[in-house]
């Protein structure tokens, strides 16, 4: 039974294996990228990620430092995923009912609430009020991956949780980055985008797709929201819920049709000739036809995208973002550092703390089985680790000024450290005994 229950491994442990092991890519690309930004060779570094990579015709430019292509790029696939993850959840996930989304909620809500109320409180300075937006995430892979040190020591009930309320809270960070971090708006360009969007919903709610027009779609819509003002990272969010959880073919018209095509390939065998019939040939064709036509486009690109994005996106993003050198003209405003550090680690243990013992004592919401409000509580500290979501906003937040973008990076690794290992900590000694 047990060679059976590793071999049948369900999707949400799938999803946080693999994120438990991009958290460790994350972890290798930060340390790689402070000890080569505080290196003899830190000017390489950084002229890498200054190097201006596009294309320049008449009426049109599209060029850019290469950091920027990774940033406004690549990172609108990791929202787009963010996207396809959202719309799964709240369809058939942990999110698709009032009572499975109501903990996650409402942990998520104290999440991003207090950190906030922190960040304002503690700021002093006009100049980096903007930065409010910072400590509210949490980043769901290295969180994950601190998890997996614990073993089965962990249930997997507690992991489902973490992921759940991350995911509300990454739709929360969504909402903040297009409403609040978005500027000098081309209202003309957007109303093309959002043309075009709602086209892909139309096409979605009648459960029809085509990846190539699917994607042509998604590169005009991009170029379309960068330059029409809005993040377009934002672009892959809105990309996302137009697909389309499934196709008009059903399992059961798929399976009627299998046995259709295998019993056509049966009959037009030639045991004399060792290659396939020219019938065989085109009833293979027309099951690769069929099967694209039953699978979930959702599931089936959420599929094809996360290796991409746990194992190379996210890294890269880390590498281009977290080499912060100490030895760097600007000064470090440690007023912010320290601004930041406490709001993502008293912000979020206090927040998603209280929020969720408040929401079951006043029976707004329900504790799942499998665990209890001490692990709640090792979670809640375990969430200050922000990182990527925390470091892509104040890239927004401080968009003009180098110095405060550091102090930002160097608040965000200090309160994620801090909040990692006495996260990990807790959660070692409320969960003394190992989970059969």
């Amino acid at each position: 039974m047990d060679v059976i229950d590793k071999l049948l491994i369900s999707p949400v442990q799938k999803f946080i294996k693999i994120e438990s092991l991009s958290g460790i890519f994350l972890f290798i690309a930060t340390g790689l990228a402070l000890i080569w930004a505080n290196s003899p060779y830190s000017q390489i570094y950084n002229s890498i990620w200054e190097y201006k990579i596009g294309i320049s015709t008449q009426g049109f430019e599209l060029s850019k430092p290469l950091i920027l292509w990774i940033n406004d790029g690549l990172m609108a696939v990791f929202f787009f995923l963010i996207g396809l993850e959202i719309k799964r959840e709240l369809l058939i996930g942990e999110l698709n009912t009032l009572r499975k989304a109501s903990f996650p909620f409402f942990a998520a809500l104290g999440g991003i609430i207090v950190p906030v109320l922190f960040f304002l409180v503690l700021n002093n300075n006009t100049e980096t009020i903007d930065g409010w937006g910072i400590p509210m995430a949490t980043d769901i892979a290295f969180t994950l991956a601190i998890l997996q040190l614990l073993g089965n020591r962990v249930p997997l009930s507690l992991k489902v949780f973490l992921t759940a309320f991350a995911i509300v809270d990454d739709l929360g960070a969504v909402l903040v980055i297009a409403i609040f971090y978005s500027s000098n708006l081309n209202w003309i360009l957007l109303l093309f985008a959002f043309s075009i969007l709602i086209f892909m919903y139309l096409l979605s709610y009648f459960k029809i797709y085509s990846k190539y027009v699917f994607f042509l779609a998604g590169v005009i819509v991009w170029i379309l929201f960068l330059k029409s003002g809005i993040h377009p990272t934002i672009a892959g969010v809105l990309l996302a819920f137009s697909v389309p959880i499934a196709q008009k073919i059903n399992v059961k018209t798929f399976t009627n049709k299998l046995n259709e095509i295998v019993g056509r390939i049966k009959k037009a065998e030639n045991d004399d000739n060792p290659v396939l019939t020219r019938e065989q040939i085109d009833e293979i064709d027309n099951l690769e036809d069929w099967t694209c036509r039953v699978q979930s486009p959702l599931q089936h690109l959420e599929h094809r995208l996360h290796n991409w994005v746990a194992f190379i996106i996210m890294p890269l993003f880390a590498f281009a973002n977290a080499g912060v050198s100490f030895q760097t003209e600007f000064a470090l405003d440690y007023v912010l550092v320290f601004n930041i550090a406490i709001s993502l680690f008293l912000g979020k243990s206090i927040g998603i703390g209280l929020l969720s013992y408040l929401s079951v004592r006043l029976k707004w919401a329900e504790l799942p089985d499998g665990f209890g409000f001490s692990q709640v509580f090792g979670i809640a500290v375990l969430a200050g680790v922000g990182f990527t979501m925390s470091i892509f906003i104040a890239n927004l937040a401080f968009i003009e000024n180098a110095g405060y973008i550091d102090s930002a990076k160097v608040g965000i690794l200090i309160g994620s450290f801090v909040s990692g290992l006495f996260g990990f900590l807790l959660l070692f000694i409320f969960s003394k005994k190992k989970i059969v």
